[in-house]
């Protein structure tokens, strides 16, 4: 037997009682038969309770713990310390308003506790992050020494997606300490990564398996102070959609390299940093006319073209450079291209000149 329909229960009887009590009343007014009127209204009351009983007790209730569930514990430590000293100026507040003549001696306290909780709850929580820190509370994230990893000492917390995972360069990057916040990985996105590494096609187990990995390898790193999240979003079953109102919630950059939700969330105002387009920034400056030395490795798009790699992934697309296949060739830059892939590189062999391999040769 479920609570839902014990409280239906409930309320059928207090209803019907209420409409007994009701139609009693009403037969005396009017001069009526009060048992008549009593059934009548007895019977709609308990219709009442029957019907509506869930939508005041069960529902509230459950639409309260979803919106507490989607909530931080750092909100909610803040919205705490917001109510009781919001509740602490309004008892203050309460006893020169007591002496106002009536009714405002009695209307007037309670309208000022409810405005000043409500005002006092939501600054709170706005200002979390620097009061939490003013007030020095401990983080999951600190250290040994007691103090958390670079940038977490504000507070701030990144959400990573599980494409940022799967990729591995995560690990090297937040050893290095440019990650301006402590990681935070949520249950769901570690439930998506099962649910690749159990995948029948062996490329997603492999992916799967590979984001578990760096998952471990990231928690064994005390100093990187990451962390997962029981923290869920009711109403969407799709973890990108979870990761953007997620981070809306609570104020925090969104760790990626899809370009989907990079797209995504920046359209609904979120911060997202992306490894992809870090990576292309720290990738080396040419200037037209500087020389360098790539392998040319296959053709290009256009007639007589050859393209090769730098040694950070970097395209280079060499002008006459198709003749030039499987040798390395020396080559002046003479444009460079920015796109959403990356940096490209444009070129032209400097004089002919190539440097080839070292080979012996057939006899």
């Amino acid at each position: 037997m479920s609570i839902s329909f014990l409280l239906r229960l409930v309320g059928m009887l207090a209803f019907g009682a209420l409409g007994v009590y009701g139609g009693v009343e009403f037969a005396n007014l009017s001069g009526e038969d009060p048992q008549q009127f009593a059934r009548i209204f007895g019977l709609v009351g308990a219709l009442v309770g029957l019907v509506l009983t869930p939508y005041i007790t069960v529902h509230p209730f459950r639409a309260l713990r979803r919106m507490l569930a989607q909530i931080s514990s750092r909100a909610l430590l803040a919205g705490l310390f917001g109510l009781v000293i919001s509740l602490v100026i309004a008892g203050l507040l309460a006893f020169p308003l007591s002496l106002l003549p009536r009714p405002f001696s009695q209307i007037l306290p309670l309208i000022f506790a409810v405005l000043i909780s409500y005002f006092g709850v939501t600054v709170f929580i706005s200002r979390q992050n620097d009061i939490l820190s003013f007030l020095n509370l401990p983080n999951r994230g600190a250290t040994p020494e007691g103090r958390t990893r670079s940038g977490s000492e504000n507070g701030t917390s990144i959400l990573m997606d599980t494409s940022v995972i799967i990729d591995g360069r995560i690990v090297d990057i937040a050893r290095t300490g440019f990650v301006p916040g402590a990681l935070l990985i949520p249950r769901f996105v570690l439930n998506e990564l099962q649910h690749i590494a159990d995948s029948g096609d062996k490329l997603r187990r492999q992916r799967g398996r590979r984001g578990l990995e760096v998952v471990a390898n990231l928690q064994k790193d005390a100093k990187l102070g990451v962390r997962i999240s029981d923290v869920d979003v009711e109403g969407t079953r799709n973890v990108d959609d979870k990761l953007v109102i997620l981070a809306r919630q609570m104020h925090a950059p969104v760790l990626t390299n899809d370009f989907n939700l990079n797209r995504v969330a920046e359209l609904q105002g979120v911060t997202i940093l992306n490894i992809n387009e870090l990576a292309n920034a720290v990738k080396t400056i040419f200037l037209p006319g500087e020389e360098l030395a790539v392998k040319v490795i296959q053709t290009g798009r256009e007639p007589r073209q050859g393209v090769g790699y730098l040694d950070d992934g970097t395209m280079v697309v060499i002008q006459d450079g198709s003749e030039y296949i499987g040798q390395t060739v020396q080559a002046s830059v003479t444009k460079v291209l920015q796109t959403a892939a990356g940096r490209m590189v444009f070129a032209k062999p400097e004089n002919g000149r190539t440097r080839r391999n070292n080979k012996p040769a057939r006899s």
